[in-house]
């Protein structure tokens, strides 16, 4: 892309000024429609994550182990990230 020089001939500081604040709202307009405000990580407990799964705890357990989910702790207490247990699950090829 190499440097560009805009001359702006015969136009008023009023029209240059209106044609870069048309110009502005339309590539904010775009930023708009395309930005997706970042979600906080929703962690769940084992628990929670049998029931969104429908599967009993020892499926969880054997999944972690697999690597099929990922385990995060404090303490001694287990939790799942949503986001990862929801990527996790994989459409089937029928």
């Amino acid at each position: 892309m190499g440097n560009r020089r805009i001359q702006f001939i015969d136009n008023s500081p009023e029209e240059l000024e209106e044609k870069l604040s048309s110009l502005l709202k339309k590539e904010l307009e775009s930023i708009k429609k395309e930005f997706q405000p970042k979600q906080p990580t929703e962690f769940l407990t084992r628990n929670e994550t049998r029931d969104l799964l429908k599967v009993d705890l020892s499926t969880i357990h054997n999944w972690t182990k697999r690597g099929k989910l990922k385990a995060y702790g404090i303490g001694n207490r287990v939790y799942y990230r949503r986001d990862e247990i929801e990527a996790a699950i994989k459409p089937l090829n029928y």
